[in-house]
């Protein structure tokens, strides 16, 4: 699984429900939700 950092938290967490995304400029992400406190929590570069 994909982590991302939670800046709620300050700690890094696994990705919930992650999903691709693509940038303005091309680039591709990673988008999905911090399973302790449900914020959107992002990471850039390929999952």
């Amino acid at each position: 699984m994909a982590q991302a950092y939670c800046f709620k938290c300050r700690a890094k967490r696994e990705i919930r429900n992650p999903r691709a995304v693509t940038l303005k400029n091309g680039k591709a992400a990673t988008q999905g939700t911090c399973p302790v406190c449900s914020t959107k929590v992002f990471r850039i570069g390929k999952a």
